[in-house]
C-alpha cells in the first residue's frame, strides 16, 4: 500500500468534505467491487452526471482508482463502450497534525519480533489477545447479559470496524474483514503481522462471548487475513 505524502494526504481528506462527494466515496468502498456511474448514482440519489463529476474529482485526488469493463455480455458492433469503473485507491490517506510516523515504529518492531524467538512471539500473541478481549468487554459495557448471539455479533462487527478491518457481515453469522489496518508492515513481515491480527480478534471472539464462533486464519488477496466463522463442528 503505498502512503501518500503529507500534503496530498491533507488535499485528499479535505476532498472529503463536500457531503455528496463523501457518500460517493463511501458506497464505492463499502462496495468491495467495481462501481459504474449509473449504480453509485442511484445509491445516493444524485444525477448520473453529477456522480462523475465528484467520481472523477475523488480519482483525481487519489481515493479512488478506475478501470474499464463492459457490464453487460454483448459483443462486437453496436455493444457500446465499457463502462468506466470506479474502486477504493491502494494508496494510504493518514493525517496526522504534527506530522508522526507510527508505522515506521511497527516496522522496526516487527523486524525485531521477525528475528526473535518463540517464546517471544508467542508472548505477543497472548498479550494481542489480551488486548482484544479488553477491548471487546469495553465494548459491552454496560453488560448487555440476556441479549442474544446476533446483539454480539453486532458488537463484534462494529468494535471491528472502529479499528479499522472494515468488517462484512456474511451468511451464517460469518464476518469477513475487508481491510488489514496494518497492511504497510504485513508486506514485509506477514507471519509476525498476520498472527498478531489472529490472536487479536480471537480476544475480541472471546471478550465477546461469541460462543460457537472462532477467529479463523483466511488468507485473501487485498483483505485482512483473519476472519470470524462459526466453529466447525466435528463429524
Amino acid at each position: 500500500m503505498h502512503t501518500a505524502p503529507l500534503a496530498d494526504q491533507i488535499a485528499g481528506v479535505a476532498i472529503l468534505a463536500d457531503p455528496v462527494r463523501r457518500s460517493l466515496y463511501h458506497y464505492v468502498v463499502g462496495r468491495h467491487a467495481d462501481v459504474g456511474r449509473d449504480e453509485a448514482a442511484r445509491a445516493v440519489q444524485v444525477s448520473r452526471a453529477l456522480a462523475a463529476f465528484h467520481l472523477d474529482k475523488l480519482v483525481g485526488a487519489g481515493l479512488l482508482e478506475t478501470s474499464y469493463r463492459r457490464l453487460t455480455k454483448r459483443r462486437g458492433p453496436g455493444a457500446g463502450r465499457p463502462a468506466k469503473l470506479y474502486r477504493r485507491s491502494s494508496r494510504q490517506f493518514s493525517v496526522s497534525l504534527p506530522q508522526r510516523n507510527y508505522e515506521l515504529c511497527a516496522r522496526v518492531l516487527a523486524d525485531a519480533l521477525a528475528g526473535a524467538g518463540a517464546a517471544t512471539l508467542a508472548n505477543v500473541k497472548r498479550t494481542a489477545r489480551r488486548l482484544g478481549k479488553s477491548l471487546a468487554v469495553e465494548a459491552r459495557r454496560p453488560p448487555d447479559a440476556g441479549r442474544g448471539r446476533q446483539h454480539r455479533l453486532r458488537a463484534a462487527t462494529a468494535l471491528l470496524a472502529e479499528q479499522g478491518f472494515d468488517p462484512q457481515a456474511g451468511r451464517g453469522g460469518v464476518i469477513r474483514l475487508g481491510n488489514c489496518p496494518f497492511a504497510a508492515v504485513a508486506r514485509e513481515q506477514k507471519a509476525v503481522v498476520c498472527g498478531t491480527t489472529l490472536a487479536l480478534v480471537e480476544g475480541i471472539v472471546a471478550g465477546m462471548e461469541l460462543r460457537g464462533f472462532e477467529a479463523r486464519a483466511v488468507p485473501q488477496n487485498g483483505s485482512c487475513c483473519v476472519a470470524v466463522m462459526a466453529t466447525k463442528r466435528s463429524p
